[in-house]
């Protein structure tokens, strides 16, 4: 989870939202990604969208049942559903999402009745710290804001 921080740092310092996600299989780091929408100007480059297709590409293949992804925030209705369709193999968080988390707190899109596939999941692993960058990254902004005005 220090590393997926590591990246959520790095989405911060570029202004994107610091959400950072990396990818594990066999004891290894296989992706590494941050969140990008605003660099890429694309709405679905969350830091769990990119890693997931990094993770692929290093894997050869779509099935990740063997991966682990660590993601410093409860991933959205989005992502959890990519995790769901990608066979993830585990999903680690940190902190809860309390208005759009789809991996337990608003729904549970992981593990849903009647889905081919339930991915386990862990949370709450560092959740102050992942949620204390969240919190500053926001009101950096809102002071920012109020400076403009």
């Amino acid at each position: 989870m220090r590393l997926a921080l590591r990246q959520a740092e790095k989405a911060g310092e570029a202004g994107e939202v610091p959400v950072g996600a990396v990818a594990v299989a066999g004891g290894q780091v296989i992706a590494r990604a941050h969140n990008q929408v605003e660099l890429l100007k694309d709405g679905t480059a969350h830091a769990e969208m990119l890693a997931l297709t990094q993770a692929a590409a290093a894997r050869g293949g779509w099935r990740l049942n063997e991966v682990t992804l660590y993601v410093t925030k409860e991933p959205c209705m989005m992502c959890a559903g990519a995790m769901v369709n990608t066979r993830l193999g585990r999903l680690v968080f940190g902190c809860a999402d309390p208005r759009s988390g789809a991996a337990g707190s608003v729904l549970t899109l992981t593990d849903q009745p009647g889905m081919l596939h339930s991915v386990p999941v862990t949370g709450g692993v560092l959740a102050e710290a992942c949620l204390e960058l969240i919190q500053q990254f926001f009101r950096r902004r809102r002071g920012e804001a109020r400076a403009a005005e």
